[in-house]
């Protein structure tokens, strides 16, 4: 599954940045290609509010 990032990480709860740090995500407009498991699912819908996802 392809995730971008489409808000700004600026003044976000520290534990979602470093969420979508571990998902490869550190500026707006960032995709990544990440597995469609359970880890990733989870994380995504921790910061679901900033991404973008496409199967």
């Amino acid at each position: 599954m392809k995730i971008k990032l489409v808000k700004s990480l600026i003044g976000r709860k520290d534990s979602h940045i470093a969420t979508a740090k571990s998902l490869g995500l550190r500026k707006i407009g960032d995709v990544t290609e990440q597995p469609d498991n359970a880890a990733t699912k989870g994380k995504i819908e921790e910061i679901k509010y900033l991404v973008e996802v496409t199967d």
